[in-house]
């Protein structure tokens, strides 16, 4: 039987057309499981119960800062789109690969595992440990298709600080749940029905 050498493995950068349908969706939903598993390893770590964090509040203002976030970054991302040209936001192609093709249904589960899973890490978890300036630092860099232009980089930072400022004013993970997950279906939703030119 051959011994395992770890010094065999080898990395090699793959290009976005080289990975087919399924394996994008698998790579998605297992960063994500993977987002969510650091995000609640970390709650446990700061002694705080992770039960708590996702428990509903009495008042449902959380629903009103949720939507208006939403609806304020829906706006102003639309309003740069269509004053900025789009090899700007471009993103290497990825959110087209994601959405573009996806079933209604499907837009709206990524949507709301996306929200889940990087609100627990980066708002339940980080944020509580150094703020919302440098949690949003840590989310614009994750997101690191989007480095390449400062117009959509400055965009994320701006929307990972004002869902910080959301969990913040609330008091409860479900407004920028809420606001994230909004944010994401819709933008799914239009370039999933965006008419090519």
């Amino acid at each position: 039987m051959k011994k395992f050498d770890i010094r065999n493995i080898r990395f090699k950068k793959v290009n976005l057309d080289q990975i087919d349908d399924r394996l994008l969706l698998i790579n998605l939903y297992s960063t994500q499981a993977i987002t969510f598993i650091i995000g609640l390893v970390w709650l446990l770590f700061q002694h705080r119960n992770p039960f708590l964090l996702f428990s509903l509040p009495s008042s449902l203002n959380f629903l009103l800062w949720g939507l208006g976030l939403a609806v304020l970054v829906i706006g102003v991302d639309l309003l740069i789109s269509r004053f900025v040209p789009e090899d700007v936001g471009d993103d290497g192609g990825v959110n087209d690969r994601i959405f573009k093709n996806r079933p209604v249904w499907h837009i709206a589960v990524l949507s709301l595992v996306i929200a889940i899973c990087e609100e627990t890490l980066f708002r339940g978890a980080i944020q509580h440990q150094i703020g919302p300036y440098w949690t949003s630092i840590i989310f614009a860099t994750i997101h690191v298709r989007y480095l390449r232009h400062w117009i959509p980089t400055g965009l994320v930072f701006s929307i990972s600080y004002a869902l910080g400022w959301v969990y913040i004013h609330t008091g409860t993970l479900w407004a920028p749940i809420l606001a994230h997950f909004i944010i994401d279906m819709i933008m799914g939703f239009v370039i999933r029905f965006r008419r090519e030119e």
